[in-house]
């Protein structure tokens, strides 16, 4: 049975690529994985629920090892190949749904007794996550072979195959405690903190910072991290873990060129990454769900970038004729207007009255501040949170103007500022 990849072949091709996974991991502990500059006087605060990168990847990099010495779905048909990643996430989406239940009678006032009423349902969770640990290595292999293949179909590969090789993890993440000045919409700080933080604990995190450094803050939840292998948060979505596993492959195939070296460089640049990683990962993410698993493919969520642990509940009651995206972009053009004027406290009474307009609309943003958009300001595929800032409709411009996704992606790839990506569109005087 022919393949344009076989995953089995890679198992040295890990080996080299180990010296690029620990390197990542050693600059993510070092600085966070996408921060500008981390103040130390802001690290000392979470000292004690810092993540540790170097670890989780010598971990990781021993279970892709042992995933590609076995290479059983080298074995299996392409049919075979799919019914098992159906198998696996069928089971994540009934231990999603026995996990809710729990936490469900954990919260009820009317059950006195949620250890012994939930008995049933944690021996229940405990054979599902049993069941899905076994099927987990052959699902990942699936998946990556797969998506690789649709890279090399858009000529995305050297020597046959992409570089790097397609390596995710499905795994528990850390959270991302991002710092902002309160004068200006600015990402200072992004620094990973324990995913095992209770909300209380986060919001008491949150506070303290914000209130000792007279800074904003938020700690949000992560749905992949490019390190290598890729952190990707364990999800029954398929089409948003694809788009999620390709927009990281992205980042470090960017990390082996300019822009991704000069991430931390700028806004602006920063921006371009971002914004590179989504319309190249949802691209690569539709095409994989159209050839393997079409009767489940989806358009993009337009809330997507409150990446899934983050997004908000209450998804049943949204308003039908609310436009998230042209409300949440008004609500940062106002935003950013007041801060130039110097106004950060009527900045911040603005936002939190938008954010109480977004909840009654179904969008149960817990906290809307200049940290929030200086965090998902920078996802500028489908405008929003970007406000009125031009980088995001620069990048989407040239994916426009480009023939192919290979043309677009190699591109930029190789732009160190945002004054080379206006020179390339013709915009170097507008």
């Amino acid at each position: 049975m022919s393949r344009w990849i076989r995953i089995g072949d890679l198992a040295l091709a890990y080996l080299g690529w180990g010296v690029f996974a620990l390197a990542l991991a050693f600059i993510l502990a070092k600085d966070a994985s996408v921060a500008l500059d981390t103040p130390a006087r802001v690290r000392a605060y979470i000292r004690a629920v810092e993540f540790d990168f170097v670890d989780w990847t010598l971990d990781a990099l021993g279970f892709k090892a042992r995933q590609s010495s076995v290479d059983e779905q080298a074995f299996l048909s392409n049919r075979d190949q799919t019914r098992r990643v159906r198998d696996y996430f069928d089971l994540i989406f009934r231990l999603e749904g026995v996990r809710r239940e729990i936490e469900k009678q954990y919260a009820d006032p009317a059950v006195k007794d949620p250890a012994a009423e939930t008995a049933g349902l944690r021996a229940m969770e405990a054979d599902l996550r049993a069941q899905a640990g076994k099927l987990q290595p052959l699902a990942e292999s699936i998946l990556q072979e797969q998506i690789s293949v649709i890279l090399a179909e858009q000529g995305l590969v050297l020597g046959g195959q992409p570089v790097p090789p397609v390596s995710f993890h499905f795994t528990a993440l850390p959270y991302a405690l991002i710092v902002s000045p309160r004068a200006a919409i600015r990402q200072d700080a992004n620094l990973d903190v324990s995913g095992d933080l209770t909300l209380e604990q986060q919001v008491a995190l949150e506070e303290r910072v914000a209130r000792e450094l007279d800074v904003s803050t938020l700690i949000v939840g992560l749905g992949g991290i490019g390190t290598y292998p890729t952190m990707v948060l364990q999800h029954s979505d398929l089409n948003w873990i694809v788009s999620v596993t390709a927009h990281e492959w992205t980042h470090n195939y960017l990390t082996l060129h300019p822009l991704g070296l000069n991430y931390e460089t700028s806004p602006e640049l920063r921006t371009m990454n971002e914004t590179t990683a989504e319309i190249v990962g949802d691209e690569i993410g539709a095409m994989v769900m159209k050839r393997y698993y079409p009767d489940l493919a989806s358009p993009p969520s337009p809330f997507r970038n409150l990446l899934r642990r983050e997004q908000p509940a209450g998804q049943t009651r949204r308003a039908p004729d609310f436009e998230f995206r042209t409300e949440m972009r008004a609500t940062r053009v106002r935003v950013d207007e007041l801060l130039a004027q110097g106004k950060a406290p009527e900045a911040e009474a603005y936002m939190e009255e938008r954010r109480k307009f977004f909840w009654d609309h179904g969008y149960q943003i817990r906290r809307l501040n200049q940290a929030y958009f200086a965090f998902y300001g920078a996802y500028a595929a489908d405008g929003g949170a970007p406000g009125a800032d031009p980088v995001g409709p620069a990048v989407r411009l040239l994916r426009r103007r480009s023939p192919n996704l290979k043309y677009f992606l190699d591109t930029m790839a190789w732009f160190t500022s945002f004054e080379q990506l206006k020179g390339v569109l013709g915009l170097s005087n507008q």
